[in-house]
């Protein structure tokens, strides 16, 4: 196998389709025909900036990492998937050995290795070389784009229920309607929270939460001419608690926060509306330093959790929800492209529409000779 059309970013705003080679595989590994991918926020900034945080594009790299496909070819070692098989792609591997992993805890380990995450080569390609433990079998009622949105729903599930630790009858506010954002709704609902609100600068996302998963959505005001972030963020944490009755305590308080947009002011109105012992975590990624209301943190004895990723479970329990039908994943997709037309689609995803005006969701980009209704 010689034919290898792959996605690669030369430089910013500079990406093309180029042959690579086929990765050879090793004993546990698994070389994926990549069928279906989406298109991730990172990915698009590694697109216009050459960067996410530390994360520098230093020489050419293939973009995508929310993936899935058919194994093509496996190892003499692997025993848990065989050639033909539908896997979603969970696309980070390990050392297995460091402190972190034996927590429990890999998705901070050290050596960790991530597609489209400098130096290393992203999804948007036609094979994938993976560790066969990262492969995971697709029920038969689960399509291959379904496949490829586990990935970010295992984002959300990491986020909501390992580090938000959310509870049956508990209450969730959700900064950022994005598709992690959703889905972050989408988790809380069907883990049984009772109320999910959902809260961004543009209506028609908030007007799509509220069909998909929110029970309550919040439109915060415009900032005043002048007016500093943390003072609009106490100003709009006032509308937003007098809007929705939210209370600081008791039934009607918020007992898990979620930030999914990195904007400072959603940061600063999030800590100023979770009630006293509740829990903020952040999954969106945004400026490096902000201000916040350490006193409130303080006072109200905040738990504040950083969410990066997905660790062990988190693609199981993902596929389960949608499995039994208690997350849709399908009603996200709004956009579809053949694999030639990958920058028209990275195009119109860091525009946020198309140019018939349909306001973007995700993206998904079918594999090399797939045709974009094979779902």
């Amino acid at each position: 196998m010689s034919d290898n059309p792959s996605f690669v970013l030369k430089s910013i705003l500079d990406a093309e389709i180029q042959q690579k080679p086929v990765p050879e595989i090793e004993a546990n590994e698994i070389l994926v025909e990549v069928k279906k991918t989406g298109i991730c926020g990172t990915d698009v900034h590694f697109l216009v900036h050459g960067s996410v945080g530390d994360f520098i594009v230093e020489k050419p790299m293939v973009l995508g990492h929310e993936s899935a496909g058919v194994v093509s070819k496996v190892g003499p070692g692997v025993t848990n998937v065989k050639v033909g098989d539908r896997v979603a792609m969970e696309p980070a591997a390990t050392c297995r050995k460091c402190e972190a992993c034996k927590e429990g805890r890999y998705q901070i380990c050290p050596d960790i290795i991530c597609a489209a995450t400098p130096p290393t080569d992203g999804t948007l390609t036609r094979y994938y070389r993976l560790p066969s433990d990262l492969a995971y079998p697709l029920p038969p009622s689960l399509s291959l784009e379904d496949g490829a949105l586990m990935e970010p729903l295992s984002v959300a599930v990491h986020a909501v229920s390992k580090l938000g630790a959310l509870r049956s009858n508990q209450s969730v506010a959700v900064f950022g309607c994005g598709p992690v954002g959703l889905l972050c709704m989408a988790v809380a609902k069907a883990l049984g929270a009772s109320r999910v609100i959902a809260v961004d600068i543009i209506p028609d996302r908030l007007e799509f939460a509220k069909t998909y998963a929110a029970t309550d959505t919040f439109l915060p005001p415009s900032i005043d001419k002048g007016e500093s972030g943390v003072t609009f963020s106490i100003r709009n944490a006032q509308a937003m608690k007098e809007k929705l009755s939210i209370t600081e305590h008791g039934s009607r308080a918020i007992d898990l926060v979620l930030d999914a947009s990195g904007a400072e002011v959603a940061i600063q109105t999030g800590i100023r509306i979770a009630k006293s012992g509740g829990t903020f975590v952040q999954v969106g990624i945004g400026n490096r330093d902000i201000t916040i209301d350490m006193f409130a943190v303080l006072c109200k004895e905040l738990v504040l959790r950083g969410s990066f990723r997905y660790g062990p479970g988190d693609y199981s329990l993902a596929i389960a929800l949608v499995a039994s039908g208690k997350v849709d994943v399908k009603s996200l997709v709004s956009h579809r492209f053949p694999f030639t037309q990958a920058c028209e689609a990275f195009e119109i995803t860091r525009n946020g529409k198309s140019p018939d005006g349909k306001g973007v969701i995700k993206v998904m980009i079918s594999g090399p000779d797939v045709d974009i209704n094979e779902v």
